[in-house]
C-alpha cells in the first residue's frame, strides 16, 4: 500500500463510524474501550510484523503507523495533519447534515428507529434471497480476477489472497444477511460507536489535532470490528491467532513466516522486510514510499514539470 493510500486509509478510519453522512472529511472518535496489549519490541523482523498486528488488535492507529512507516513519514503525517483536516472547505449545509446524522445515530432509542428504517430494505432483500448466492459468486470471481491482474502482488501473495477470497465467499454463503437479529446487532454497534465518538459538530471534528485524531480513529476501528462481529467476523480473534517467525535475514533484507486463522481456516504466508534506519518494515511499502519521496523531490526541484512527470516512479533507494 502506498504512503498516499495509508494517509487516505487513516482518514477513512476516522470517518468509518459516521460514514452514513457520505463525506470522507466527516471523521471519527475517542479512546479504545479495550486496553492495547503490551508493545512488542521491534528488534527482529518477526517482532516488527507482530508489532503492527498487535497495534491493530489494540485499536491503536498511532502505534500501527509507527510500526508500519518510517519515522520520517510519520513525522510528515503529523506535520501535514492540520492542513489535511481543513483543506476541503465545509458549508453550513455540511454542518447541518453532520449534526442531523449524529443526532439520528445517538438519540435515545436510535437503534429501534434505525432498524425501522432498514426493515423494508431487509424484506426486499429477503424476497431476492435466491439471487444472493449468485451475487456472492460473481463478486468472488471479480475479486479473483483482480488479484491475478494485480502487478504489485507476488505469486505467493496472489495465492494467499485467492485462498482468503474463497474462504470469505464460503463464509458469506452461510450468513443470512437478511436476519433481523443480525441487522439489529450491527445497528446497535453503529449507534454505540457514534455515542463513543461524542462529536457535537463537524467543526469539532475538523479541529482535532493529530493525537486526538489517533484516539478517535481507535474508537472508529473498534466500532468497525463490532459491526463485523455482528455478522460473525471476529477480527480480533484473527489478529490474536497471528504468529510470526523469521525465516532468513541477509543484511538489510529478511523474510518472515506469518501464520494465522481466518474464516475458520488456517493460512500461512511469507512477508519480505527491509531495514530502514535500524527498523524493519514491509519491503513493498518501503519501495513505494521511496518512489513517492523521489517523485515529490523531483516535483519540488522542477515545479514547471507536468504533473504526470512528477508522479513518475523513481528507482527505490537501496
Amino acid at each position: 500500500m502506498s504512503v498516499t493510500l495509508k494517509r487516505t486509509a487513516l482518514l477513512l478510519a476516522l470517518a468509518a463510524a459516521v460514514a452514513a453522512c457520505g463525506k470522507k472529511e466527516e471523521t471519527a472518535a475517542t479512546a479504545p474501550a479495550t486496553p492495547a496489549p503490551a508493545a512488542v519490541p521491534t528488534v527482529t523482523p518477526d517482532a516488527a510484523v507482530l508489532a503492527s498486528v498487535r497495534a491493530l488488535r489494540g485499536n491503536d492507529i498511532n502505534a500501527f503507523l509507527t510500526a508500519a512507516l518510517p519515522a520520517a513519514e510519520v513525522a510528515k503525517i503529523k506535520g501535514d495533519w492540520a492542513k489535511k483536516m481543513t483543506e476541503d472547505p465545509i458549508t453550513d449545509e455540511d454542518r447541518k447534515k453532520f449534526a442531523d446524522q449524529m443526532a439520528k445515530l445517538t438519540a435515545p432509542g436510535a437503534e429501534d428507529k434505525l432498524f425501522a428504517e432498514a426493515e423494508p430494505q431487509l424484506k426486499k432483500l429477503e424476497a431476492q434471497a435466491a439471487q444472493i448466492p449468485m451475487m456472492i459468486a460473481m463478486g468472488q470471481g471479480f475479486l479473483q480476477s483482480a488479484i491475478q491482474q494485480n502487478q504489485d502482488l507476488t505469486e505467493e501473495q496472489k495465492k494467499q489472497s485467492a485462498a482468503l477470497v474463497d474462504a470469505a465467499a464460503k463464509w458469506a454463503q452461510g450468513v443470512k444477511f437478511t436476519d433481523p437479529a443480525l441487522a439489529k446487532a450491527a445497528i446497535a454497534a453503529v449507534s454505540k460507536t457514534a455515542r463513543d465518538l461524542n462529536f457535537k459538530s463537524l467543526d469539532e471534528v475538523r479541529a482535532l489535532n493529530y493525537d486526538q485524531g489517533m484516539v478517535k480513529a481507535g474508537i472508529a476501528l473498534a466500532g468497525v470490528k463490532q459491526v463485523a462481529g455482528a455478522y460473525g467476523l471476529k477480527v480480533d480473534e484473527w489478529l490474536d491467532s497471528v504468529k510470526t517467525e523469521t525465516v532468513s535475514t541477509t543484511g538489510d533484507a529478511a523474510k518472515v513466516k506469518v501464520t494465522y486463522s481466518a474464516f475458520g481456516q488456517p493460512f500461512t504466508t511469507e512477508s519480505e522486510l527491509v531495514k530502514v534506519d535500524g527498523k524493519w518494515y514491509g519491503k513493498q511499502a518501503i519501495e513505494k514510499w521511496q518512489k513517492e519521496q523521489a517523485a515529490e523531490a523531483a516535483a519540488a526541484a522542477n515545479p514547471q514539470a507536468k504533473p504526470d512527470a512528477a508522479q513518475a516512479p523513481a528507482p527505490a533507494n537501496k
